[in-house]
């Protein structure tokens, strides 16, 4: 890494640490207690080599045998307040970070997450985040205290006697010539085995959130070799971490015993000409050992240092992403409005539109179904309706207003939304039905919602009623339950517009029929906008729009539509010789 690399690593480090508002006040007491820990421990050598040169039982000073306990109490007392509270701001910088992070992942705007696998976001959530906290919570202290333990030391040691001292400090040059290129060898490898730890995860995380289509397609072994190739990366890398790891090793101590062998052999030759007392001798030895291990915790800070990199940078890229705005903007004044699509055109690409200059007016207390072939834009139109994404061209209006006006917070809160996926998470009926509201939702209003919905007969037979567990993606329910539970949470929601995407399609005949005279009463006075293939559920709608190939090709209600639109004609046909069959099976 070169230096003007380092120096930003450093920045992106202390950018990401100031962002998490660290405990200051806590910080500066930990490294006044670090100060004085180094101090009393610099200042033990001293006085041993008091004691050595002025040895005998006569003679034995009660002065320094005091000092030289208080200065043991100190340093062990100080010590392990310095290292607590310098833990305790570190805990602090990652739960802070944690929660930025957390924050930032929820507002994130959808698209972000169109071109982003979920297990990466995980993966930085978990490992990057956790990787910092190892530096800071576990490496920080030894670092620091290294610093001033080192520099203390060596302060003394030329004061001691400076020619041996800088005989001692020969070999360092020597020392980094080959400790330098391993170094960086080193960072590579750190970052390598990040890069490929972060790509594993994401693997881990798609392929178990999906094992059900993993199996019932017998994909184990297509799976299982791809992730050994990624074991067998992380294997590869893990490998030359080892190598470089040996390396550094026998180096260390070869330096250790040759500074050691310079310290005796030029020491005695000292102690012998009288230039420096056995004391002094005897307390270099000790400072030389105060020396090599805190700059053995600086080398293991500076190599997990070389890992925390990667993690900060892949962080601090989430962290200044553009996020959505949940409480800029107006609310909405009048609910007595009309939704307007104005010449909408909309791509996932820049050069592939999706929908194309679709005009539409869904006016309140009225009904606007949106027919079409698959893949021709519908749930694209209620992304948008939701301000997931924003059109390249043309405008949504909500009367005379555009939408991107208004505070997401408060136009989402306006509109009720039923899938034909039926999202449910882990966790209660209760919880799922409630999901989104904030406060205690009376138990009277969420039955009201589950019958409407046609759920509440067989919510209350299970064995635990509304507070039965649903598992992972609501597993333990059938998939027209599970859909059902979602309509009940959109009635619940009182919404004052009301989205339906197939919105049926997992009932069976007879729940329909409820579900769709229950989905009437909801409609009353509220801008409905329904996507769906059955004619039973559109036929009487206000208005239909038949949407081909992302253009609108047809508008007006069915007598209309059938009898000028060739495709809508087509369609309806279909649906009628498909509900003559399922009566004949009935």
């Amino acid at each position: 890494m070169n230096p003007s690399n380092q120096k930003n690593s450093w920045k992106h480090l202390f950018t990401l640490i100031r962002e998490t508002k660290p405990l200051k006040v806590l910080f500066g007491i930990s490294l006044g207690l670090s100060l004085l820990t180094t101090l009393a421990g610099l200042a033990i050598p001293l006085l041993t080599s008091k004691l050595i040169d002025d040895f005998s039982l006569d003679s034995l000073s009660r002065g320094v045998i005091i000092a030289m306990i208080a200065a043991f109490f100190i340093q062990a007392l100080a010590g392990g307040v310095s290292v607590y509270l310098l833990a305790k701001v570190g805990q602090h910088v990652i739960a802070s970070l944690r929660e930025k992070l957390w924050s930032k992942l929820l507002t994130l705007p959808v698209p972000y997450y169109d071109t982003h696998e979920t297990g990466d976001s995980v993966s930085r959530m978990t490992n990057d985040t956790g990787v910092i906290k190892n530096l800071i919570t576990e490496h920080l202290t030894g670092f620091i205290t290294g610093i001033i333990s080192v520099a203390g030391a060596i302060i003394v040691l030329f004061y001691l006697d400076w020619p041996l001292t800088l005989v001692m400090f020969s070999i360092i040059p020597l020392a980094l010539l080959f400790l330098i290129p391993v170094g960086k060898k080193m960072a590579e490898i750190s970052r390598g085995i990040q890069g490929e730890t972060a790509s594993f995860s994401a693997n881990l995380t798609r392929v178990l959130s999906e094992i059900r289509l993993v199996k019932s397609s017998n994909a184990e072994s297509i799976e299982f070799h791809k992730g050994k190739d990624g074991i067998r990366k992380l294997y590869r890398l893990g490998i030359k971490e080892g190598i470089i790891q040996s390396l550094m090793s026998p180096v260390v101590s070869s330096m250790i015993i040759i500074v050691l062998v310079l310290i005796i052999g030029f020491g005695g030759i000292r102690v012998t000409s009288g230039a420096m007392t056995a004391g002094e001798l005897v307390a270099f030895f000790i400072y030389l050992f105060q020396i090599i291990m805190p700059i053995t915790q600086i080398i293991v800070f500076f190599t997990q240092f070389q890992k925390t990199v990667g993690a900060t940078e892949k962080v601090l890229s989430i962290l200044q992403l553009k996020e959505e705005r949940l409480d800029e903007g107006v609310e909405v004044k009048s609910l007595d409005e009309a939704l307007v699509l104005e010449d909408v055109s909309f791509g996932y690409e820049p050069d592939e539109m999706v929908l194309k200059e679709v005009n539409i007016m869904a006016e309140k207390g009225k009904v606007t179904a949106i027919v079409g072939p698959s893949g021709s834009g519908k749930t694209t139109l209620f992304s948008l309706i939701e301000q997931f994404y924003r059109p390249q061209h043309g405008s949504i209006r909500f009367g005379e207003t555009p939408i991107s006006t208004f505070s997401l917070k408060t136009w989402r809160s306006m509109l009720g939304y039923v899938s034909q996926d039926s999202p449910i998470y882990s966790g209660s009926i209760r919880d799922n039905i409630a999901y989104g509201l904030e406060g205690e939702i009376p138990e009277e209003r969420m039955i009201e919602a589950a019958r409407m919905a046609f759920a509440h007969d067989f919510i209350k037979e299970l064995p635990d009623a509304y507070d039965t567990e649903v598992g992972e993606r609501g597993i333990k329910l059938s998939g027209g339950q599970r859909q059902r539970i979602a309509i009940a949470r959109a009635l619940l929601r009182d919404p004052d517009i009301l989205m339906l995407d197939e919105a049926t399609s997992s009932l069976d005949s007879q729940s329909e029929i409820v579900v769709q005279e229950a989905l009437k009463n909801l409609m009353k006075g509220r801008t409905t906008i329904v996507i769906a293939h059955r004619l039973s559920t559109i036929v009487d709608s206000d208005q239909i729009i038949f949407l081909e190939k992302g253009k609108v090709t047809g508008s007006g209600n069915h007598e209309e539509l059938f009898a000028s639109h060739a495709l809508y004609r087509d369609f309806a046909k279909q649906q009628l010789r498909i509900g003559e069959r399922e009566g004949l099976q009935h």
